[in-house]
């Protein structure tokens, strides 16, 4: 049986048998995906493949990581999470000890976690742990670049962010490249500021962020980005999620674990609870950031949401209001009230952490 069909074999499932027979491994194979992908369309979500019902979840992790490559492993995990709920995949300590960490595997974890006994919680800590040291590994040399001094006009910089562009410099080295003809000048050689520490009054920066299940990859973006942002000697940082009660967790601000590990993702959302409480913390208006991160479908009273918005732009402090704090900067939200926001002086959108960064270096600048 060729290449082609094979993969068609693979692809299609149940039901394609007509196309030819398999080589063990690849009736192995389609067996494993049948085990997942057969239960398409069935009401009980149950078990299903051809030749794959009878395999426990337990072994069904094993035969996959047996038989498919690292990143097809990963795709196959994320889609038994997000797209038929498997629970078993994050209650299980034998199962987590096998899935490949992930962030999707800690949303998941973060969804789950209070139905897990102490081992299963021990063993998914670890993933939790796992998982964030990665991100801020890939994540903290950019944003502490970023936030840890001002630009140099006398100095070049190599680390091409927007924040940093010199377009008055840009333009002189490239007048080379004017076209008298089409009347256009091309940059070739984008030129950047660099960065020189500078020591200042340090500014209050609030994070408030909705955990209502919807926003978890924002609210493990927002644990990560605030540790990042913790220590620094501008920023006087805090921490609070909300659902329709608050939680301040600005005392575990610098282990990200343990802040993701307090949260409780799920239940309602009073947006304006949460801001009157930031509201209450400020000590110097024109020295303060509030970030709020939410999708803006807000469960509480919307009046005192944009009275309490309106207070604090009003008195100097700069709000900034994320329908989502994810690395590709998107989401939906409600934007009606979102242009109310806006209405009163807040700034409103999405951001990637890197942004975020970018846009207080501005403020703090």
């Amino acid at each position: 049986m060729d290449e082609r069909l094979t993969r068609w074999r693979l692809v299609l499932g149940r039901g394609s048998e007509q196309l030819g027979n398999l080589d063990p491994q690849q009736q192995a194979r389609s067996d494993a995906l049948g085990y997942l992908y057969d239960r398409e369309g069935q009401d009980d979500g149950a078990g299903a493949g051809y030749g794959a019902s009878s395999l426990t979840v337990p072994e069904w992790i094993n035969e996959i990581h047996a038989l498919f490559p690292k990143r097809t492993v990963r795709t196959i995990e994320e889609d038994a999470l997000e797209r038929y709920g498997m629970v078993e995949l994050v209650t299980d300590k034998e199962l987590l000890e096998r899935v490949e960490p992930s962030e999707t595997l800690l949303q998941a974890i973060l969804q789950t976690k209070h139905l897990m006994n102490s081992d299963v919680l021990q063993a998914a800590r670890q993933i939790v742990r796992k998982v964030v040291a990665e991100l801020m590994e890939k994540m903290r040399p950019r944003i502490r670049r970023t936030l840890t001094g001002r630009r140099d006009p006398n100095r070049r910089s190599f680390f091409k962010v927007s924040a940093n562009f010199d377009p008055k410099r840009t333009i002189r080295a490239n007048l080379k490249n004017y076209s008298a003809e089409t009347r256009q000048l091309v940059i070739s050689e984008p030129i950047f500021y660099s960065r020189t520490r500078r020591q200042s009054e340090k500014w209050q920066f609030m994070v408030v962020v909705d955990q209502s299940g919807s926003m978890a990859e924002s609210v493990i973006h927002s644990a990560v980005t605030a540790s990042i942002f913790h220590g620094l000697p501008t920023l006087k940082n805090h921490l609070i999620a909300f659902d329709t009660s608050v939680v301040d967790l600005t005392s575990e601000i610098a282990d990200p674990v343990e802040t993701l590990m307090k949260v409780q993702l799920g239940g309602g959302t009073d947006i304006a609870r949460a801001m009157r409480y930031a509201e209450s913390l400020i000590t110097e208006p024109r020295r303060a950031m509030v970030v709020l991160i939410t999708d803006l479908y807000e469960g509480g009273s919307v009046h005192d949401l944009v009275q309490c918005v309106t207070r604090m732009v009003q008195g100097g402090s700069k709000v900034l209001i994320l329908g989502a704090l994810t690395t590709n900067g998107a989401a939906s939200f409600d934007e009606e009230l979102g242009r109310r926001l806006a209405a009163r002086g807040a700034r409103v959108g999405v951001m990637t952490p890197y942004e975020l960064a970018d846009w207080v270096a501005e403020v703090i600048r």
